[in-house]
């Protein structure tokens, strides 16, 4: 151990009459930890929440969408996905349907978005997260032992997949009837135009964890889909899934070159760009506000390394005159401000990661103790406060506090090391 390090030691041990000192000291530690601790802490549930959104996003939305823009159905769709299976990192590709409708039963209207989906390649693809009740198998063909029980008019219909949400909002039940009216290509009847309405029975209901979806997010298959439309053999466009959703784009761009157009190829960055800016964006404000915390401890350290200055100048001079140099008094007080950041950050540390590993137990503890709900599912896009530690943020919160901490020590000490020693001792 080296004697500018000993000393720096011994300065931080208190002193009846530097007892105040000693309280900005430990101000300056906590100040660190508090700061350090919070930036691991929120860092960790920004992170865990961009993953779980783009977890849930991703389960029922695919990595790329392939579409026809503004020109209408997806014709010969078959031959399109034989082209696009064989491009690099693509993993599977399905086909879909996409329309707005209205939903209406005994309980009332709400506004519903109809995917129609093949049963038998979009499980490669997308994933509705639990099926609650029924099975997503039961759109192409309601069982004989359903049909049995139901009256001789409903017998012919074929079913539809909803979300927990929407079955609650509208008191469904699996098995139950309901009638979806679309307002796209209307009928014409003597009355005018009318829009086309048909019976679906309730076969499956499925929960994502994303109220958004299961509020809003029905199925059907393909076929039912294009009947109800009058759509023939066309659909939407085509959902693709990759391996590697980070390069999504270059894939989506090299489909796009390869198709050519009519077609249009958007990856999942694309079309959920808002949102995942909005997260990256609050995240590092974030970071910046949670940083004057550190900053505000950081300006302690100075106060307390000035004020032990100013009560060890008889010190610093009986060194100096004993043959210590500038930067050994330097090294001193610089060791002295470190060892309040280390030991701040260390601490921080520790309580940030234990916190950020275990949030999700501790919000439960915590709704459970006071009777109440932190995310409601029905406000928020998550109903679970969640929490990932991503170690590079913890290394940069470390390097960025040490690096303050050090900054912070180097007017001080350069303070003290250019003391004059005959004029400290003047009047002793």
């Amino acid at each position: 151990m080296s004697y500018e390090f000993f000393i720096s030691r011994r300065y931080m041990r208190a002193k009846r009459k530097q007892v105040f000192v000693s309280i900005i000291t430990f101000i300056s530690i906590f100040g660190i930890f508090l700061g350090v601790a919070a930036l691991i802490i929120v860092l960790a549930v920004m992170n865990g929440f961009e993953e779980d959104l783009r977890t849930k996003i991703l389960g029922i939305r695919s990595h790329i969408e392939v579409t026809t823009n503004m020109y209408g159905p997806m014709k010969n769709y078959p031959a399109i996905r034989q082209e696009i299976d064989k491009e690099p990192g693509v993993v599977a590709s399905t086909p879909f349907i996409y329309t707005e409708a209205m939903m209406r039963n005994q309980n009332g209207v709400t506004g519903v978005i109809i995917r129609g989906m093949d049963t038998q390649s979009s499980p490669k693809v997308i994933n509705l997260g639990k099926v609650r009740e029924g099975s997503i198998e039961h759109l192409n063909k309601i069982p004989a032992n359903v049909l049995k029980d139901m009256p001789a008019e409903d017998k012919n219909l074929t079913g539809i997949v909803i979300g927990k949400e929407m079955a609650r909002n509208m008191g469904l039940f699996l098995h139950d009837p309901i009638t979806i009216i679309s307002p796209a290509g209307g009928i014409a009847t003597p009355m005018g135009m009318v829009p086309r309405m048909k019976k679906f029975i309730v076969v499956g209901i499925y929960e994502s964890g994303f109220y958004e979806y299961d509020s809003k997010l029905a199925f059907l298959s393909i076929k039912s889909c294009q009947e109800f439309l009058e759509m023939g053999d066309t659909v939407s466009g085509l959902d693709i899934v990759v391996q590697d959703i980070y390069k999504a784009d270059v894939i989506a761009r090299n489909i796009q070159g390869k198709l050519g157009f009519p077609f249009f190829a958007q990856n999942w960055m694309q079309m959920n760009k808002n949102l995942f800016s909005a997260l990256k964006l609050e995240k590092r404000v974030m970071f910046i506000i949670l940083s004057l915390i550190v900053l505000v401890a950081a300006f302690n350290i100075i106060s307390a390394l000035i004020m032990i200055v100013m009560e060890k100048n008889k010190d610093i001079a009986i060194l100096k005159s004993m043959g210590a140099t500038a930067t050994t008094i330097m090294k001193i007080f610089i060791y002295q401000g470190l060892i309040v950041g280390v030991v701040g950050t260390f601490f921080g540390c520790i309580a940030g990661l234990t916190i950020a590993l275990n949030l999700q137990k501790i919000s439960l503890l915590v709704e459970k103790l006071f009777n109440f709900k932190i995310l409601p599912g029905d406000v928020y896009y998550l109903s679970e406060l969640p929490s990932k530690v991503n170690y590079s943020d913890v290394v940069v919160i470390v390097i960025g506090t040490l690096t303050i901490c050090f900054l912070s020590t180097i007017y001080p000490a350069r303070r003290a090391s250019k003391l004059d020693p005959a004029e400290a001792l003047r009047y002793e």
